[in-house]
């Protein structure tokens, strides 16, 4: 089966938890096993390639940096890596 793999990336743990809260509510009603991590270690968010947090990183694709996307943003992006894999 396959996974949609969900990485925040962000040190603030209120703004992490958010971000984490909205993509987990983005995944609602998506037939697939979703994984939501939230990385909030300045060392293990540099490994990543973005420059600034928060970041949203979707099946190894940055997705967003720098900004907290809305829902709705979310969900379509979680849709299109759906499609792409199933």
């Amino acid at each position: 089966m396959s996974t949609l793999r969900i990485i925040v990336l962000e040190p603030e743990k209120e703004k992490a938890d958010a971000l984490a809260r909205e993509a987990i509510f983005a995944t609602i009603g998506l037939p697939i096993v979703s994984e939501v991590a939230v990385v909030r270690d300045m060392n293990k968010i540099k490994k990543y390639d973005v420059t600034e947090t928060p970041a949203l990183i979707i099946n190894d694709k940055v997705r967003v940096f720098q900004e907290v996307p809305q829902r709705e943003e979310i969900k379509q992006w979680l849709h299109e890596e759906f499609k792409s894999i199933s």
